[in-house]
């Protein structure tokens, strides 16, 4: 008879690897964390480097040092909101688009200058570095923490006996240690910090990320700025994208299925003539025009799935890739995890998307394994496209990637190539969408 009580090693093997994962997270903030606290003082310096250059710009110095010292500030910045994104504190970047270009001499020095000294966010950068070198300094608090616990469990482990034996004692914390029952104690208090330290450490990199945040995120204003330029080039590369589309469709109609009918025209005129004359001359080219009806059918059809599948429109999105994917003479895994559909644009957008990926990967990745994941998670639709060919896919690269990202980004969609020479490549797609 099988007990109905669950199995408690894997409730063990759980635990310990979700206590392995807190370390491992802890660890990585207290690392972290002395980063930070090392880079408030570097942002300490470039503040007073900045104060200077600043007032050098009276003599005219500071022209050429303000973009290099603007730089600095702003990589270090950047690597914050780098930082406090790993804490789930999304940071965009605040800087208004440089007016390019700027041009030669004094006179695009002083227009660089310019860019620079009315950007808010340049303002902001300064004023976080100076904060920064006081808040900073609290992230060494888990490390500082970490090694109290190690001094406690050196302590408790026997050091007191040569403390004691020089006729010393030692407190640590509440305790002192002078005793092995003393000792035990002292442990038990370092295995108390040290569950602290667990919580405690993960606790100030996200607080830290807020402070980032309060500071380094864009404005509402610029936020409303950077929208309007993305609506707007996101609207104008649209319309290129739908003008490059028809003049694509008039072309293969011009050149396919249009010039098929005119030859059809001619040959059943043709047959009309030899009727009468030449009977099985006429059935001859009734034949032919019979085949040059089907070919132009063929070649409308295949026109009309270029502009939108039948097999999106007749079976949905989550079956339409995986058509996709079974046509690929690769070997492919595909994972589709979707409760429902997205609008006929989005579908449309994500399957053109995919299927342009699915091509590159057989031209240019000499690859022999792909998966293709698809899901929907928290109102975003997520595919990843991950192949084991020789990487360096690159969205400058004249491989269709910049388009696919012009043509997500109509809908706010994203595409994140991860791609390390020798591979693997792995591409992401995401559109916010609300599935039906």
């Amino acid at each position: 008879m099988t007990s109905g009580r669950p199995d408690p090693a894997p409730r063990r093997g759980t635990r310990w690897g979700a206590l392995r994962a807190r370390a491992a997270s802890a660890g990585i903030a207290t690392l972290f964390g002395v980063v930070i606290a090392g880079a408030s003082e570097l942002g300490l310096l470039l503040f007073v480097i900045g104060g200077y250059t600043l007032a050098l710009m009276v003599v005219g110095i500071g022209l050429v040092l303000l973009p290099v010292t603007m730089a600095a500030v702003r990589w270090l910045c950047a690597a914050a909101r780098s930082i406090a994104g790993q804490y789930g504190v999304r940071i965009d970047e605040p800087y208004r688009p440089a007016p390019e270009p700027f041009g030669d001499g004094f006179a695009g020095l002083i227009a660089r200058c310019r860019w620079l000294l009315t950007d808010p966010a340049t303002w902001r950068d300064l004023l976080w570095l100076l904060l920064n070198a006081v808040v900073g300094l609290l992230c060494l608090l888990p490390a500082a923490l970490l090694y109290y616990v190690g001094e406690g469990l050196v302590l408790a482990a026997g050091f007191w006996r040569h403390l004691t034996a020089r006729g010393h004692s030692r407190w640590y914390g509440p305790i002192l240690v002078h005793s092995p029952a003393t000792a035990f104690a002292a442990a038990c208090f370092a295995l108390v910090l040290l569950a602290v330290w667990l919580w405690f450490a993960p606790l100030v990199l996200r607080l830290h990320a807020r402070f980032t945040a309060v500071l380094l995120r864009p404005t509402e204003a610029a936020e409303m700025a950077a929208r309007v330029r993305h609506l707007t080039d996101t609207r104008r590369d649209a319309l290129e994208s739908q003008a490059a589309e028809l003049r694509r469709i008039e072309r293969d109609l011009h050149d396919g299925a249009q010039a098929r009918l005119v030859a059809m025209g001619l040959a059943l005129g043709a047959a009309e003539r030899q009727l009468d004359k030449n009977p099985e001359a006429t059935r001859r080219l009734i034949a032919d025009t019979r085949a040059a009806s089907a070919a132009a059918l063929a070649e409308l059809r295949d026109l009309v799935r270029g502009i939108h599948p039948p097999v999106l429109a007749e079976r949905g999105l989550a079956d339409a890739l995986r058509a996709l994917a079974l046509a690929s003479p690769l070997s492919t895994q595909v994972r589709v995890d979707l409760p429902g559909e997205p609008s006929p644009a989005i579908a449309a957008a994500v399957y053109f998307a995919v299927s342009e990926l699915l091509a590159n990967v057989l031209k240019h990745a000499a690859a022999e394994h792909l998966e293709l994941d698809v899901r929907h998670r928290e109102g975003v639709l997520r595919v990843r496209v991950t192949d084991d060919g020789r990487g360096g896919a690159d969205t400058a690269g004249g491989s269709g990637l910049g388009g696919i990202r012009r043509r997500l980004a109509t809908f706010d969609g994203t595409l994140t190539v991860t791609s390390p020479s020798g591979g693997p490549t792995a591409i992401d797609l995401e559109v916010p969408c609300v599935l039906s």
